[in-house]
């Protein structure tokens, strides 16, 4: 039942925004937040002590005869997710209060429907649901950036993002639809049973459906290109729903059907998904190190880590698939970092221009030393929940192909040179005219800031939680238990 609630909190929450008006806004979404991170953490230490009473599971016949039903459970992989959602989402809301939002009621509205659907497909147990989430997500972003977002062209850039991701969708509910014929049912046990039941070459073009679909939301080269332009015409706090939740939706899909529904597909076609997730390391950190604005290097490096994350994935391992998961919570938590220093640096200077910045550090040393470890968790410096991830992802490539792991690694070399760049850029030196007046944090941005830090070093220093929660939905997948 519980499984069932961790979906419809956030939709609860979003109906009484909706009702409640512009006062009350704020109050609630924050709310709904920290009710959704209790409720996980509440599910995770029933999971941990056994759920003899399948409280953590939901099933109700939809369509019946067509083999459609309500069906969600929460096992390890899918309360990781639904931890990220839970950890991320309040820093978000919190981070957004010092805006000032037009009809901020609607805004917040729509973040915690997003925050709904994305919960829907992490939790959910049917193929058909996944799908159905995973395109509902689009409706609120689409409208928070088109609302909110800045720039002359944000209808244009919006619009790409919306055709593209709905484009691609279609490929994986062609895939479906396939594996469905074969298993009369939508629900995941059923669909891994007629999934590996395939020919190798069905299981290849199935796999290719999927991957195609979830290449454009990842994103991967060369289906990347709405990315960039999107991100930087959101409003911050869409921009983190977007790189912090709603891209792992994606790369969560990679484990929750292409894995167990198609593994010899993917051990014998899926080179090819490899090469383009390395190339997309190699090109996004290129892209990264050209660019003169901050907010559009973060973009840039957001693609090159999940090239990575999508890579350990695919080389369907323990190493890679557990990598896989905890860079989602890393590249989360992270992401929200990074976009909130633009956010404190663009509402006192105005721009986002690195080469216009320098000695801020002088100016406002905490803010350069949290900025800083934020940097050192984007280049997996050891101790920080980068690295583990990162290094657990390279262990598990390095186990499919020694020269994945070389391009693979990459990331962090040409991060490392992009980030400490950035870095010195905008805090280094002596203060210029743009810089000299730069204010003192507020109480607010020390919060939101710390939370962030506290974060990826606690992640860094003892992953052990994460893990162990994820070990055993990983062996199953690895064995083909389900």
């Amino acid at each position: 039942m519980l499984a069932l609630v961790i979906v419809l909190l956030p939709l609860l929450f979003a109906g009484l925004i909706f009702l409640a008006g512009a006062n009350l806004s704020r109050t609630l979404a924050m709310a709904g937040g920290i009710s959704q991170l209790i409720l996980t953490l509440v599910c995770i230490v029933i999971f941990k002590q056994g759920d003899p009473n399948q409280l953590l599971a939901f099933k109700q016949d939809w369509i019946g005869p067509l083999g459609m039903s309500y069906n969600f459970s929460l096992d390890g992989t899918s309360l990781v997710m639904s931890l990220l959602t839970g950890l991320v989402l309040p820093l978000i809301i919190y981070s957004s209060f010092n805006k000032a939002f037009k009809n901020p009621h609607i805004f917040y509205g729509l973040m915690l429907l997003m925050a709904g659907a994305m919960q829907g497909a992490f939790t959910t147990s049917d193929g058909l649901f996944f799908y159905i989430f995973y395109e509902f997500a689009l409706i609120p972003i689409y409208f928070i950036i088109l609302i909110w977002g800045s720039g002359e062209n944000r209808a244009k850039v919006t619009m790409k993002f919306f055709l593209y991701t709905l484009f691609g969708s279609l490929f994986m509910l062609i895939a479906l639809l396939y594996v469905y014929q074969q298993a009369g049912s939508f629900k995941l046990a059923r669909l891994y049973e007629a999934g590996q039941a395939m020919s190798g070459i069905e299981q290849a073009w199935v796999f290719a459906g999927f991957f195609i679909a979830f290449a454009v939301k990842i994103p991967i080269f060369p289906l990347h290109t709405w990315q960039p332009s999107t991100y930087d015409a959101a409003p911050t706090a869409g921009t983190m729903m977007l790189g912090g939740i709603m891209l792992k939706m994606a790369t969560f899909g990679l484990i929750r059907l292409v894995l167990p529904m198609v593994p010899v597909g993917v051990a014998d076609y899926g080179s090819w998904a490899l090469g383009l997730c390395a190339i997309s390391v190699v090109y996004a950190s290129l892209m990264a190190l050209n660019q003169k604005r901050y907010k559009l290097l973060i973009a840039y490096s957001s693609i090159a880590h999940v090239g990575l994350l999508a890579a350990g994935i695919l080389s369907n391992n323990a190493q890679g698939i557990q990598g896989g998961l905890f860079e989602m919570i890393s590249h989360g938590i992270l992401t929200v970092g990074m976009f909130f220093v633009f956010d404190i640096i663009e509402s006192r200077l105005g721009h986002d221009d690195m080469k216009k910045m320098g000695g801020i550090r002088d100016v406002n040393p905490l803010f350069a030393f949290l900025f800083f470890v934020l940097v050192m968790g984007s280049v997996a410096l050891p101790i920080t929940s980068g690295f583990v991830g990162e290094f657990l992802l390279l262990i598990g490539l390095n186990q499919y192909s020694t020269a994945l792991v070389v391009v693979g690694g990459l990331t962090v070399v040409l991060g490392a040179v992009y980030m400490l760049r950035a870095f010195q850029l905008m805090m280094l030196g002596p203060a210029n005219g743009n810089t000299s007046g730069f204010s003192p944090l507020t109480t607010h941005e020390k919060t939101v800031l710390i939370l962030v830090v506290v974060l990826v070093l606690g992640l860094g220093i003892y992953p052990a939680p994460i893990l162990e929660l994820s070990e055993p939905a990983v062996q199953n997948i690895l064995l083909g238990i389900f």
